[in-house]
């Protein structure tokens, strides 16, 4: 299994990095007529979105061109990939899992960029629920966002637990409203997301019952297909101000923190947890996230989350594309 898995990186990456040999004069023709508009996401959960949008480094970027920027907010995955979708924004931040499960189900994005290796969700219960384990959700409320890493991170671990969703009484509701639904007594549980997430084990004393840093996918950066497609240079110029951002954040870990206090309204202590759980370390994508997002999109077709009979390895490899970002410059 072992093998096999390797194998199907490997020909993933390989067919992209193929791809970007071949495809580098039709993407330079489709550059004829440039975008007047970037729009992107910013998320609590992507720390470097914060930084590049507190500093305005798109927007000096593209300044000289005429291009102007426009930032939406994203709430969770699932709204980033709904955005990308309908075509509302051109960038979008999202997990490495909840990507690949829209890729599946036809959302043409493709995932240019790692913004961040983090360990951004598990499960939480309020202190005195008598939940300690992934088996006692047996029965009990678990709010949750469907779509996103933290949705997919509860499939893993009911099914490591021997049991499925039907075997919980699952509450879908957005990041922060999960965590209110968890505090009034509303829900049992509920699939966690930092800051949030932080703020909810710092304020009310919360327990993380259920962590697997190796189960959360990757925080990346995902482009509209066609986007990409007609605007080669404008993307690289995007993925080159993240990389500022991104730098600026690791150089200046004090202001990161202003910035995301700033940004969430929440206290310090809070923040400095979320951060202490985030390495902004590793922004190239290819191998290191094939690996954990086909071993998520695994795990999720054994669940039956995924549809029988689809080739994972083959939607990993449509979603990765490493021709933009830093491993190309």
């Amino acid at each position: 299994m072992r093998f096999h898995r390797r194998a199907l990186i490997a020909a993933a990456l390989g067919a992209s990095f193929g791809a970007a040999c071949l495809a580098t004069p039709a993407l330079a023709q489709a550059a004829k007529e440039p975008a007047k508009e970037v729009r992107l996401d910013w998320a609590t959960y992507n720390p470097v979105s914060l930084v590049l949008k507190e500093k305005g480094l798109i927007e000096k970027a593209l300044a000289p061109q005429g291009i102007t920027v426009r930032w939406v907010q994203s709430l969770g995955s699932n709204k980033a990939l709904e955005f990308l979708n309908a075509g509302s924004i051109d960038f979008g931040s999202t997990a490495g899992a909840a990507a690949l499960l829209a890729r599946i189900n036809g959302n043409p994005i493709k995932a240019v960029y790692a913004f961040s290796r983090p360990e951004w969700t598990a499960l939480v219960t309020r202190p005195k629920t008598g939940i300690t384990a992934v088996k006692d959700l047996k029965g009990r409320r678990v709010a949750v966002t469907r779509g996103t890493d933290p949705h997919i991170f509860l499939i893993r671990a009911l099914r490591g637990a021997g049991l499925t969703e039907r075997d919980v009484k699952l509450v879908l509701l957005q990041h922060p409203d999960g965590r209110t639904a968890l505090d009034r007594g509303d829900v049992d549980a509920w699939a966690g997301l930092d800051p949030i997430m932080a703020a909810a084990e710092i304020e009310n004393g919360d327990v993380l019952f259920h962590r697997d840093a190796a189960a959360n996918t990757w925080g990346i950066l995902n482009v509209r297909e066609d986007f990409a497609r007609q605007n080669p240079d404008l993307t690289r110029t995007v993925l080159a101000a993240y990389e500022e951002a991104r730098k600026a954040a690791l150089a200046d870990p004090k202001e990161l923190t202003r910035i995301l206090v700033a940004a969430t309204k929440l206290p310090e202590p809070v923040v400095a947890r979320q951060l202490e759980r985030t390495d902004l370390s590793q922004p190239v994508i290819g191998k290191l996230q094939a690996e954990t997002i086909l071993d998520a999109g695994t795990a999720l077709l054994d669940a039956g989350v995924i549809p029988a009979g689809t080739d994972v390895g083959a939607a990993v490899q449509a979603l990765i594309d490493p021709r933009f970002g830093p491993a190309a410059q």
